[in-house]
């Protein structure tokens, strides 16, 4: 679609307008853009010439937006935020393009973030730059090309697909196990539990998978997987983790298996994410087929498959 030109404002009037509407300040917005006041004036001027109404009330010393100067400026704000994510991407990567993701913070650092120089020795013409979204978002609003989901197979206006399911395991501190003397599921209520905000019922999910009448069940909470894990670590108490996400922690023996997991107890799963006009874009078709391979690798022991 042809854009009107009539309706496209300067780039430096647009500049100009943007800093002066964050600063509420001509004269601070002219010393951020390395102008002068009088210049700044004049393209707010020459920028309301060109709207047809005016984006600033003026009072004595001071100028103050009008609620259509508002609304404006949250508009060309993003606008101008997308000009700069595209430019500063195709300078990375003038030659093979860029590829915007979105991850989970913790799925991100720990799984995904290790395996990317896989995939750059495989595509080095490609640039993936990794953007931390922990709750799911509307890519018509953000400047992404795909998302990695933990959840159901279900994300409005987008295609998926299907990556892995996780295999979550009670785990301590060796201090602690060799404390209880862990032996069968029921034994865990004996010690305090660790639960992380995102999944507050994920304990009453694995007693009831294992037939342990656990109601009511309390203990300390935490809102960073990050956090949840040295706090088990430390001894503060047992924490169900996704195996594969401590793989690290249990190879070292900092944490410990106390219980045997309860296989596919979560509907849940992990998905990669891409709106349907992206589904053709040459860098995420490269990135979803090298993906899927690196989520199906059976020597992946510590990832549960679904069926």
């Amino acid at each position: 679609m042809a854009l009107a030109r009539r309706f496209l404002p300067s780039i430096s009037l647009l500049c100009s307008f943007e800093a002066a509407a964050r600063h509420q300040n001509f004269t601070t917005a002219a010393t951020e853009l390395h102008l002068t006041q009088s210049a700044i004036s004049r393209h707010i001027r020459a920028l309301e010439a060109q709207l047809g109404a005016e984006l600033f009330i003026r009072e004595r010393q001071t100028v103050r937006l009008t609620i259509a100067g508002e609304v404006y400026a949250r508009e060309i704000r993003e606008a101008l935020k997308h000009i700069s994510t595209a430019t500063l991407g195709f300078r990375a990567s003038p030659s093979g393009g860029t590829f915007n993701l979105a991850v989970l913070p913790t799925f991100g650092a720990r799984w995904l973030a290790p395996r990317v120089p896989v995939f750059q020795r495989l595509h080095p013409d490609i640039t993936i730059n990794l953007f931390t979204r922990p709750v799911p978002f509307e890519f018509a609003a953000e400047m992404l090309d795909a998302a990695i989901h933990y959840g159901l197979a279900d994300w409005p206006g987008a295609e998926m697909e299907f990556l892995m399911h996780e295999q979550v395991v009670p785990v301590c501190s060796p201090d602690m196990a060799g404390h209880f003397h862990f032996r069968a599921p029921a034994d865990l209520l004996r010690a305090p539990l660790l639960h992380l905000v995102s999944r507050p019922d994920a304990w009453e999910r694995w007693f009831h998978a294992h037939d342990v009448d656990a109601r009511q069940i309390h203990g300390m909470l935490c809102d960073q997987f990050a956090t949840i894990t040295q706090a088990a670590r430390a001894g503060a108490g047992l924490a169900l983790l996704p195996r594969f996400l401590i793989a690290e922690e249990l190879s070292r023996g900092e944490l410990v298996e106390v219980a045997p997991p309860a296989p596919h107890m979560a509907e849940e799963a992990y998905y990669l994410v891409w709106p349907v006009n992206r589904a053709r874009y040459a860098p995420l078709v490269a990135f979803r087929d090298w993906l899927r391979g690196e989520a199906a690798d059976p020597r992946q022991v510590m990832v549960s498959r679904g069926p």
